[in-house]
């Protein structure tokens, strides 16, 4: 505390505006020292050291910067993705983290139900060929196209979100495949799908393969080179959960060229903006061979303007509740 007797809370960056919302929720009796960076070296030691909490956005937050964390009670993210978080040097530390992630559920599902169904009836694929159709504008239909019905969806990882998405799916008749390790015997049943043990036999059945799940040594570069060759010929892949699920560049150009990949549509990329690469340009340039086969959308599938403020208030409820109550809701210990 200060000598005012105030808790002192840092936010490190804000996607929207100043934290009066967080402001807020905490009260009176917390000051927040707003860094309004997400360059982690511009977070002067003396401020560090001055803190009972910490909210992170889009910073990094490495070992340089904890050690300086000499009061901290516990580091709050304001998302559900932590990878740039050392919790290694935070465990050091004896600081907990905790992410947040009881917010955007629905739109991220909704964001990827859209890009499934977009995909699966080639809409972007007409709406960029159509542009050039000056005879014969009915005859121009897509094949391959089939009936929901008739297609199966894979859905990698069946936490919050993955669910949700299976829930949305049900309607439409697709067949739901679902793979998670993690989720105990019996909640396909629960949910309504079926439960897939390898996910090599998701990939070999599934037309559209959905990813739901953490990066993490198990996950990461999950569809590289060799996980895309798995894949049923003529798949759709949808990821709108962490880039580093498809991080090979190279393997995704060739699948897509190919035609050994239909189609993909991704919302989150290991580097945001998205740098150099071939495959980029083509989708840049809208090449022919491309067109409608790869969208790429600005890592915004969790956003609307209700899921902002959510956020916001639920991170700040969560310093709230460790300030007042000395506990770490939604404290996350595995550090893979």
């Amino acid at each position: 505390m200060t000598a005012a007797g105030k808790y002192v809370v840092g936010i490190t960056d804000h996607m929207i505006g100043t934290p009066d919302l967080e402001a807020e929720v905490l009260g009176d009796d917390v000051e927040i020292d707003f860094f309004a960076s997400t360059d982690e070296a511009s977070f002067s030691p003396e401020r560090l050291a001055r803190l009972d909490a910490l909210m992170v956005w889009g910073a990094r937050l490495g070992a340089k910067s904890i050690a300086h964390l000499n009061r901290c009670r516990g580091v709050v993210r304001y998302g559900v993705g932590y990878e740039k978080i050392d919790l290694d040097a935070l465990a050091k530390a004896g600081i907990p983290f905790a992410n947040n992630p009881d917010y955007g559920t629905e739109e991220v599902a909704d964001h990827a139900l859209a890009m499934i169904l977009s995909l699966h009836r080639r809409l972007w694929e007409h709406d960029a060929r159509a542009r050039a159709y000056r005879s014969g504008w009915q005859v121009h239909s897509l094949k391959p196209l089939s009936r929901s019905n008739k297609a199966t969806v894979g859905v990698v990882g069946v936490g919050r979100i993955g669910t949700a998405v299976i829930n949305r799916l049900k309607p439409f008749g697709f067949r739901i495949l679902g793979y998670d390790p993690g989720q105990p015997p019996g909640h396909e049943k629960a949910i309504g799908y079926e439960r897939i043990d390898r996910l090599d036999a998701l990939f070999e059945q599934a037309d559209i393969v959905t990813l739901h799940c953490p990066a993490n040594g198990e996950t990461r570069g999950l569809l590289g080179k060799d996980g895309l060759a798995r894949l049923k010929p003529g798949a759709i892949i949808v990821n709108t959960a962490r880039g580093e699920l498809i991080e090979d560049f190279d393997a995704l150009e060739a699948s897509l060229r190919s035609g050994h990949l239909a189609a993909a549509a991704i919302d989150t990329l290991v580097t945001e903006p998205p740098g150099d690469h071939a495959l980029l340009t083509a989708w840049r340039n809208r090449e022919d061979w491309l067109a409608g086969r790869l969208v790429i959308t600005p890592h915004n599938a969790f956003y609307s303007d209700h899921a902002a403020v959510e956020m916001r208030l639920n991170a700040a409820k969560t310093v709230k509740i460790l300030l007042d109550e000395g506990r770490l809701r939604n404290r996350i210990t595995d550090r893979s």
